[in-house]
């Protein structure tokens, strides 16, 4: 956990919760932070057409197939695949899987799903196979917001037959999965106001389940670190380091070990500052031999529409190169051009 204390300590910059919102009519509203926006002169017909010659063509054409998927909000891309079924009577993905190999092949597939279907996607591959991949559970399930893991719920109960929750039961154990059941409730508190008497009394029992008694009480832990919000959590931190000699992040890896400790510290970091989760992310996929694709493909396309702007800028500020020359340095070829094409690099 050293690599998280040091991120904790120096590295990670504060939030600044002001300028996530710009007034619109004299009231608040999120700003945007996505590098993919809509295509201003859209049209899913002549988009269609335009993917099936690249397709039909005797070498298949990716230029044209990545200048259309990359272009087009996730919404157009929806009406594309609509239009391409109906023109041409067989779905987009399977002439894509048919047309495209390797990475080229998963990133497009990928931009082809809806947020839902793609983050269900996700939590199928990480429980289905070979061992669990613990970290995307957590990755998932704590940077969604509550309608959104509503949303992937109900997907992956329609598309694999099976409840999430009883899925997460049988491929995880212990503190781990009560931690995941917690984030699946939906019941994170999603204001901006800061109660800072509940956050003197959550530094308080956090200081009492963790350091001030023979062994953990980690559902203490679990319950705050799943239902607070960021901002509030952040106002628990302050409030820990006045009732304790460390900080909760050092804390919590005393205190726990393994999968829960992994998981609660993720938590932790996201609520400190998610961006720079992601861009930590990104750089551990592309650090030292070989590149882990799963995870550029996951973070890139998960957030081009979400807070991708914000990652590149926290890349930028931790690491002293810009996520655009790491993909250069790490990638090649059609599907280094899709991975700058997300980062807004046209």
């Amino acid at each position: 956990m050293s690599l998280f204390k040091d991120l904790f300590k120096k590295v990670i910059r504060n939030r600044k919760p002001d300028e996530d919102t710009v007034l619109v009519k004299g009231k608040p509203k999120p700003k945007y932070y996505g590098t993919v926006v809509p295509y201003p002169n859209f049209n899913a017909s002549s988009d269609a057409s335009a993917l099936q010659s690249a397709i039909e063509k005797d070498e298949v054409d990716n230029d044209v197939i990545i200048a259309v998927l990359v272009k087009r909000s996730n919404e157009q891309r929806q009406k594309i695949k609509v239009v391409y079924e109906a023109s041409t009577g067989k779905s987009l993905e399977k002439a894509l899987k048919s047309a495209l190999r390797s990475d080229l092949e998963d990133v497009s597939l990928a931009l082809l799903m809806d947020p839902p279907h793609f983050d269900a996607y996700l939590l199928r591959k990480a429980t289905k196979g070979f061992g669990t991949h613990e970290h995307v559970l957590v990755e998932v399930l704590a940077t969604r917001s509550n309608q959104e893991i509503r949303e992937i719920k109900r997907v992956f109960k329609e598309e694999y037959q099976e409840e999430l929750e009883e899925v997460i039961k049988d491929e995880t154990s212990g503190d781990f999965t009560t931690a995941l059941l917690a984030l699946l409730k939906a019941q994170k508190d999603e204001s901006v106001e800061i109660d800072n008497d509940l956050a003197r009394k959550d530094a308080e029992i956090l200081f009492e389940a963790g350091e001030n008694t023979k062994g953990t009480d980690v559902s203490a832990f679990i319950d705050i670190l799943s239902k607070r919000s960021g901002p509030q959590l952040t106002k628990t931190f302050q409030h820990y380091a006045a009732v304790s000699d460390i900080s909760l992040p050092k804390a919590l890896d005393l205190e726990l070990k393994g999968d829960i400790e992994e998981c609660l510290i993720d938590i932790v970091k996201c609520s400190w500052n998610k961006a720079a989760v992601f861009a930590e992310k990104l750089h551990l996929a592309m650090k030292g031999h070989g590149t882990c694709e799963d995870t550029l493909i996951r973070v890139m396309v998960s957030r081009s529409e979400v807070d991708l702007k914000k990652i590149i800028e926290e890349y930028r500020a931790m690491y002293d190169v810009s996520l655009q020359e790491a993909i250069l340095m790490d990638t090649k070829g059609h599907y280094e051009s899709v991975l700058l094409g997300l980062c807004g690099a046209h």
